[in-house]
């Protein structure tokens, strides 16, 4: 119940009873923190930028200036993200002619290709989860920055590759 309302400027609290409770050095002040800001977690959609941090608590938003150089880092980032989709469409076109070939020749798939094919999934996973983290500060701002990276990125290294996605989330 909020009682910010209620005006209790008058009131004797001298005879509550909590003569000897020894309230004083309870340490309730700072909580431990100091004078360092804390992280604002929202978990709603929102424009407010105040104490807005990025994934890791160290990723602070403190002012304009940091705000515009972690929106385009996130522009950056998920325009990367399609780099590496661009990359990784590559390496499997390469492999499968690579395949083809040695197949005509009686040999069986490299099991090194499978490996690097595995390890290269799990990095472009992992990419895509940490986008997924960005955008999940469900900040107004960094969710325009990660659509304006990806579409950045599609324009610049997907443009061979179909619009629709096969997954929506990676």
């Amino acid at each position: 119940m909020d009682h910010s309302h209620m005006d209790h400027g008058n009131m004797d609290h001298g005879d509550m009873g909590h003569g000897d409770m020894g309230h004083g050095d309870m340490g309730h002040g700072d909580m431990g923190h100091g004078d360092m800001p804390m992280c604002n977690m929202n978990m709603l959609f929102t424009w407010d930028t105040t104490d807005l941090c990025i994934v890791f608590k160290h990723w602070h938003i403190r002012g304009t200036p940091s705000l515009v150089f972690s929106l385009l880092a996130v522009i950056a980032i998920c325009a990367g993200y399609e780099g590496l989709r661009e990359v990784i469409r590559r390496y499997e076109i390469s492999v499968t002619v690579r395949q083809d070939a040695a197949l005509r020749r009686g040999s069986q798939a490299d099991r090194r290709t499978q490996v690097v094919k595995a390890v290269l999934y799990a990095v472009q996973n992992f990419y895509a989860f940490m986008i997924m983290l960005l955008f999940m500060t469900y900040n107004g701002f960094v969710m325009l920055s990660v659509a304006i990276g990806a579409g950045l990125g599609y324009y610049f290294f997907g443009s061979h590759t179909k619009v629709v996605k096969e997954t929506a989330c990676h």
